[in-house]
């Protein structure tokens, strides 16, 4: 329980700086976030007093759920659980203007009749921003899944010739949760031969041949919390320009973990990957941002691209992998989830970069 709570008091740092007497979160990812509630209705009003007038709601279906997830802060069972909290606000009262709708916010506002509701969007999200310890080892758990699946596809021959795309990520998509994960962290990515040259490819019936590429994207979820990987290997000996393409693809992905350092500028990280790209002629082909946070979303902050704005900081999760794609032969895509540190980043997925051969 201190995780949470620590959370929630520097939730309320943020509370008094902005002038917010409560928050009411509604966004289920920030409730869990706050309060370890993994069910699918709740809501949580963060008082900038304390947790003794902090408050959660959920509904009679998670009487038993909440009672053992969420058993330090009073707890209310009604629904909607957003109105029942509001009813009782006073003072200026934070709401989520990112996730509550134009209905959702003339309901607030019919029903908070003593408070004066004042948007609030993001503070939560800034929070989790930067990973804390617990986060961390729910992270290198998810990535420790998705690297002992792959391992074990390989080793039991489960990509060879004939296989279809479709078989491959339903194999891979089992052997995570024989290794310990609640599922998977996205649809995974299974690309063979030419199709490994589109980004975000979905399996189709397209069958493994020797000389292709396989382009593996794909992650586990463990505590809520998403790994993400990319590796790309060739069935059988590969062609020169695959060896070529994977060498480049390689240096650029080193020089971006590389700059991974708190106070760097996120769009520099993109940069200093994208220039070795660009110098081998290649720019065109590099088609989307190099990286993005990770953690309860597979997306969320910091995105690491040309456009992406702030800072890193020590403590932030993120992806770095950029990708090259030949239209109609190939592409090749490297991505790790690591852990931004004062020391240097802390590899998170350890299975090798070195092009692997099947």
């Amino acid at each position: 329980m201190s995780s949470y709570a620590a959370r929630r008091t520097a939730l309320r740092d943020q509370l008094k700086a902005t002038d917010l007497d409560a928050l009411l979160v509604t966004n289920l990812l920030n409730v869990r976030y706050l309060t370890g509630f993994t069910g699918s209705n709740a809501a949580v009003l963060v008082d900038a007093s304390g947790d003794d007038k902090t408050v959660f709601c959920t509904d009679g279906r998670y009487l038993t759920q909440s009672a053992k997830q969420v058993p330090d802060l009073e707890r209310k069972i009604d629904r909607p659980c957003d109105l029942a909290l509001a009813k009782h606000a006073k003072g200026k009262l934070g709401f989520e203007s990112h996730h509550v709708t134009v209905d959702g916010l003339d309901a607030l506002n019919q029903t908070a009749d003593r408070a004066e509701l004042v948007k609030a969007g993001g503070l939560v999200e800034r929070l989790r921003l930067v990973k804390d310890d617990a986060e961390v080892e729910a992270l290198r758990m998810a990535c420790a899944a998705a690297d002992r699946a792959l391992a074990a596809l390989i080793g039991h021959g489960g990509l060879r010739a004939g296989r279809t795309e479709r078989e491959v990520a339903r194999e891979l998509e089992s052997r995570m949760l024989d290794h310990g994960a609640e599922g998977p962290s996205f649809s995974s990515i299974v690309a063979f031969g030419a199709n490994s040259a589109v980004p975000h490819h979905s399996p189709t019936d397209t069958t493994l041949h020797v000389g292709d590429f396989i382009k593996l994207d794909f992650g586990a979820l463990v505590d809520g919390y998403h790994s993400d990987m990319t590796r790309t290997l060739v069935l059988g000996k590969p062609a020169d320009w695959q060896r070529d393409l994977y060498e480049l693809v390689a240096r650029s992905q080193a020089a971006g973990r590389g700059a991974l350092k708190p106070g760097v500028e996120v769009s520099d990280v993109d940069r200093a990957s994208r220039e070795v790209i660009e110098k081998a002629g290649h720019g065109e082909e590099f088609l989307h941002g190099l990286g993005h946070g990770v953690g309860l979303e597979i997306h969320e902050a910091p995105a690491l691209s040309k456009v992406g704005a702030g800072t890193l900081s020590a403590g932030m999760a993120v992806t770095v992998e950029p990708g090259v794609y030949l239209s109609g032969k190939g592409g090749v895509r490297i991505e790790d989830t690591l852990v931004v540190r004062e020391s240097g980043p802390e590899l998170l997925t350890l299975t090798t970069k070195e092009l692997v051969v099947v």
